[in-house]
């Protein structure tokens, strides 16, 4: 009997449709309960977003397509589940930022404050103090919602907004920037140098469709900045091994998992369809898939307003992914041969305007990948590479899921010159150091993982999609419950977003 057949001879409490980190999360949760769960993942490999690949012709390269730091994995997950005993172990990045600039000067940005400051004072000694008080506004904010009146927001269901302005009901400040205000405004206020305006504002764009001269966009620099534990990290062997932990810790826990097992249809209250035909029965589905996804699964009628509000979900990524083996570490010229930028996340940008300007011929359908971020992950862990190369990713937008002229088969390597153009401004070699390169665009990424309009969050995180209007973990379908990024609280490699979906079916399964 193959595998396939022998699951669907079998009854089960819940099936997992999706193997990425929040599933395989939901997975090991509702195992541990004593619950038969299956996961079935489409594709011949798990993770979704959060996995690796070998994509070279030397295997010995190993990249993770989508995902390159983790910082907002959640610490009971990590506990509860025990993935420091299934091999999870991280390299905290630091410095955490370094931006270099046109005029040859550079930002340093370290874990400890005193560093940073100097680097801020020999570049504006005048915005030390504004510097200094804009990271205790998004420290206060991380304080607020992790830790404050209400506890740590991110478990269970969602506040409401309403409970969210309460919280910071003596912080106006930090209220607007939770609530509506742009990352433009938010820098502009407490620095003035234009290269320290340059450095901070990508922040509050990055995954995002939007400007940073457009409401909610602080937000987004401030959901970032909400992990309790650490900083942000590289994980030993790529960032994918925090999902095959996950799916080692719902294997031990009784879970079974089955791979290259995509879902035809999800049944109400029965299970699932696979492709194959075979029925798969269980009371309880939950989806790791995107709302579109799902709902294009699902068999039966549906509330209206719940389809309503998947039709309006705002869900197109202005992302390109390029993940690059290198023969070498390139040569930046603001660095003057200081080994540490290539420990940090390397920001490359302009100035506010000429985003916000790149943002609007996005949305016209032409590439503008003029922000980038850059991770390299072989000064921490060299075991992703041959001896004595590298890798680099390179996360840039912004770029237009469909092209006002051509297809992306046609231009995808030109966006991608285009947008190791945009580095080379500051690393002039960097084309020469790459001799292979994995190109992802938003249909790539949504072709590949199944990611509708290729992001990687499952729908923007700005504030009008958050809270009471990010997604629940119940849904209105019956037996249909949802633990990708699309639920509270958002997006990032979190997992909590599968601890809560395993909650809810275990507290609805106890309520039964």
């Amino acid at each position: 009997m193959t595998v396939i057949a022998d699951v669907a001879a079998r009854d089960w409490d819940v099936i997992v449709v999706g193997g990425g980190h929040n599933g395989l999360t939901a997975a090991a949760y509702l195992a541990r309960a004593g619950k038969r769960v299956l996961v079935v993942e489409r594709r011949d490999q798990l993770g979704g977003a959060c996995t690796l690949e070998r994509p070279f012709a030397d295997e010995r390269y190993v990249m993770s397509p989508c995902a390159y730091l983790v910082g907002l994995l959640h610490p009971l997950v990590i506990e509860e589940l025990a993935l420091a005993k299934h091999g999870y172990r991280t390299f905290v990045v630091d410095p955490t930022q370094w931006t270099p600039f046109e005029d040859g000067t550079s930002l340093y940005q370290w874990h400890d404050d005193a560093k940073t400051q100097a680097s801020v004072e020999a570049l504006a000694p005048s915005d030390v103090e504004g510097f200094v008080a804009y990271e205790a506004l998004f420290d206060r904010i991380r304080d607020g919602l992790r830790r404050g009146p209400r506890g740590d927001t991110w478990l269970g269901d969602a506040p409401e907004r309403a409970e969210v302005e309460e919280l910071f009901a003596d912080d106006v400040e930090a209220r607007e920037v939770v609530l509506e205000a742009s990352i433009a405004d938010v820098v502009e206020r407490h620095v003035k140098d234009p290269r320290l305006r340059s450095a901070l504002h990508g922040q509050g764009v990055i995954g995002t469709f939007a400007g940073p001269r457009e409401s909610g966009t602080a937000w987004i620099h401030a959901h970032h900045s909400l992990g309790t534990i650490g900083g942000w990290s590289f994980v030993e062997g790529g960032i994918g091994r925090v999902s095959f932990c996950l799916a080692d810790a719902a294997r031990e826990a009784g879970a079974t998992i089955v791979e290259g097992a995509p879902v035809a249809a999800i049944v109400p209250g029965e299970g699932v369809v696979l492709e194959g035909g075979e029925r798969v029965r269980a009371p309880i589905v939950i989806s790791n898939a995107d709302p579109v996804r799902t709902l294009a699964l699902v068999e039966g009628e549906v509330d209206a307003a719940f389809r309503a509000r998947i039709d309006g979900w705002r869900i197109t990524s202005p992302v390109i992914k390029l993940n690059c083996a290198l023969s070498r570490l390139p040569t930046f010229s603001a660095a003057n041969g200081d080994p540490n930028v290539f420990r940090a996340q390397v920001e490359i940008g302009r100035g506010i305007d000429e985003t916000q300007a790149a943002c609007e011929r996005a949305r016209q359908g032409e590439p503008a990948p003029e922000w980038c971020e850059l991770y390299f992950q072989t000064p921490y862990d060299p075991s992703v590479a041959p001896p004595g190369h590298h890798t680099m990713s390179v996360f840039a937008q912004y770029v237009p899921y469909e092209l006002a002229s051509g297809t992306w088969d046609e231009r995808r390597d030109e966006i991608a010159d285009a947008t190791l153009a945009i580095v080379a401004r500051f690393a002039p070699d960097v084309a020469d150091c790459v001799t292979d390169r994995q190109v992802l665009g938003p249909p790539d990424v949504e072709d590949r993982i199944g990611l509708t309009g290729g992001h990687i969050f499952q729908g923007e995180l700005l504030p009008d999609q958050m809270w009471e209007h990010r997604f629940a973990s119940r849904t209105p379908v019956p037996g249909l419950y949802l633990c990708g990024a699309a639920t509270h609280p958002g997006g990032s490699v979190m997992a909590v977003n599968g601890r809560n979906a395993a909650m809810a079916v275990l507290e609805d399964l106890g309520k039964g």
